[in-house]
């Protein structure tokens, strides 16, 4: 039976650098011999993806925020049996642009939902399936916006910010602090790397991190698998 893989979620506020680290990541584990999965949320399974779009055009937005966090748990539970616990099983190291922490941070910080139900609905949603290491890339809101600001013209949106790009600084900040507090509460499974460096230097902290981890596992024998 293959060990089981490891499950990495990178997590934060809009602009911070997820998809360059982890486009890095997995070159560089790629070049050592691991197998890796990237994947995305909301998104990563052909479900999940049609579910995606409805989130990120503001389709679901005027149903209201808990109507959005039961279609990212959908979206999210599909992800899961299809595509990451396969991978997990198979001994991939597993890749996911954002993960449960977004759906805490970004509908659960909101002050509308009470924070039991959104719990109750994230335990239905990961099914048992939660990250060994999660990577909270932290990054000023404003310097944020203003990176996604410049990247707009490359999106398929031709120039208009998405659903939750849009939102107001005070919401972008109100994130940023709810990422924050996620991994004051759960350091053993979350690290928080500073986004304002370089891509370069972003990665080798993020390597640093990762090679750990992976170190750690080895030392443990796959007691887990």
């Amino acid at each position: 039976m293959a060990e089981k893989g490891i499950f990495i979620s990178f997590e934060g506020g809009e602009g911070v650098g997820k998809s360059t680290q982890i486009r890095l990541l997995a070159e560089r584990l790629g070049k050592l011999g691991h197998q890796v999965r990237v994947t995305r949320e909301p998104g990563g399974s052909a479900g999940a993806e049609a579910v995606r779009h409805v989130l990120l055009s503001g389709a679901a937005e005027p149903f209201g925020v808990g109507m959005e966090v039961l279609l990212f748990a959908a979206a999210r539970n599909d992800h899961v049996e299809e595509i990451i616990r396969p991978a997990l099983a198979a001994g991939e190291i597993v890749l996911c642009d954002r993960f449960m922490d977004s759906s805490r941070a970004y509908q659960g910080a909101s002050g509308v939902l009470a924070p039991e139900f959104v719990a109750t609905v994230e335990r239905v949603a990961v099914s048992g399936v939660r990250p060994d290491l999660t990577l909270i890339f932290d990054l000023d809101a404003l310097e944020g916006l203003k990176r996604v600001r410049r990247r707009l013209p490359e999106t398929a949106l031709a120039g208009a910010p998405d659903r939750f790009e849009k939102d107001d600084i005070a919401i972008h900040e109100a994130r940023r602090q709810a990422f924050l507090s996620i991994a004051e509460a759960e350091p053993e499974r979350c690290r928080v790397i500073d986004a304002a460096a370089t891509p370069e230097t972003v990665a080798e902290v993020v390597w640093r991190v990762v090679s750990q981890a992976l170190a750690s596992r080895s030392l443990r024998g796959g007691a887990d698998g």
